[in-house]
């Protein structure tokens, strides 16, 4: 991400070496969003993000392929989710700041008190909308951050995650909170991308359909809690493949395979009053928005251990 102004720092120690991916906020305020040519730097600035992704993540790839290959028209993303450490400019602001200047809008908090984290969603503006183009070069999604709480680790933990340091052994923190061990693998590239798959024009705009689609093609789905992940209130349905596994080397030399990222799929019901909207009236803002704590702690099963060596 260099040519667009981001930064890599890397940290090493003892037998971990940490690199991580961020942005300056500094570096972007010199592009004005109000300008033309704001959304297509913005946009390019998130195309970078998705190749990164589909280069490491062999699986989201190969779904998306797949899915143009029965729905030949757009595939929409529901939303792009991060991962971020709760410490000094690392937590959801270093991300969500980037966002907030195009012009997004912060939402309400999520909280997950057995993972320690809390989440932010944030949604983009109605005026950047863009009809007929897919993934990122169509509707702009929504933004779902999340961070680990620090504070609320062990003392041994909350000492390794001192801001600039990052001393941290991995097999160590994989025993707290897996969450923070995949971050410290994978820095604060994105996470995952999500399909919308109500916007879909094909009967794989039915999530239910779509996960007997992806499962008879041989990709394994996160089973945590059911592989249909339902709000209180049915009307968000959500469910994701588990994360591909990628080699990475230690600075001792030695080599392991540890979770990268995975693709998720969201379909969006529509609000109760306006069911009687014929279907080809219905617009985003129609459906249930937002997200949900219990879909989304399920979510984030998907780069677990357990779900990365169970049996498909």
């Amino acid at each position: 991400f260099s040519h667009l102004s981001f930064t890599r720092n890397s940290v090493s120690s003892g037998n971990l070496k940490f690199c991580t991916v961020s942005a300056s906020k500094s570096d972007f305020q010199s592009h004005s969003f109000r300008h033309e040519g704001g959304e297509s730097f913005f946009r390019d600035v998130l195309t970078s993000m998705e190749t990164v992704y589909l280069n490491r993540n062999p699986t989201a790839k190969a779904i998306l392929e797949l899915v143009h290959s029965v729905d030949d028209e757009q595939i929409c993303y529901d939303h792009l989710a991060f991962r971020t450490f709760g410490v000094n400019g690392y937590g959801i602001s270093s991300i969500a700041s980037f966002f907030l200047d195009y012009g997004y809008t912060q939402q309400e908090e999520l909280r997950f008190p057995a993972k320690k984290l809390k989440a932010l969603w944030f949604s983009p503006p109605r005026s950047s909308s863009q009809d007929g183009g897919s993934g990122i070069n169509g509707p702009l999604p929504r933004v779902f951050i999340s961070e680990l709480l620090v504070d609320q680790m062990s003392p041994k933990t909350q000492v390794r995650l001192l801001p600039l340091q990052m001393l941290i052994y991995i097999c160590l923190m994989l025993r707290e909170s897996e969450y923070a061990a995949w971050t410290l693998v994978n820095g604060y590239a994105l996470n995952h991308v999500t399909i919308s798959t109500h916007r879909l024009k094909s009967n794989l705009r039915n999530i239910k359909r779509l996960n007997q689609f992806i499962e008879q093609n041989g990709f394994k789905l996160n089973s945590e809690g059911g592989v249909l992940k339902v709000s209180p209130d049915g009307l968000l349905l959500q469910s994701s493949t588990v994360a591909d596994s990628i080699p990475f080397c230690f600075s001792d030399g030695v080599n392991e395979s540890v979770p990268c990222s995975y693709i998720e799929f969201a379909e969006r019901l529509v609000l109760p009053q306006y069911k009687n909207l014929p279907e080809n009236e219905v617009q985003e803002f129609h459906r249930r928005d937002g997200f949900e704590v219990g879909n989304a702690d399920k979510i984030f099963e998907s780069t677990s251990k357990e779900q990365l060596t169970r049996r498909a």
